[in-house]
């Protein structure tokens, strides 16, 4: 058991495993953040888009 442990502490695998999770986290919460804080513009730009082109439709 002790063998064990050591080499988990020695190996190097994990390590990079874990901090690529840890980046992976970073990004996902970045992404959360930035559609959170966008989300209600971009919500806005897309009905407009959405009422031009049914004015435009309309008109025809």
């Amino acid at each position: 058991m002790k063998d064990m442990l050591m080499r988990l502490v020695r190996e190097e695998g994990g390590q990079a495993l874990t901090e690529y999770g840890l980046i992976i986290g970073l990004i996902a919460v970045v992404v959360i953040v930035a559609l959170s804080t966008l989300g209600g513009k971009l919500n806005g730009f897309f009905e407009t888009i959405n009422d031009e082109l049914e004015n435009a439709a309309d008109t025809n």
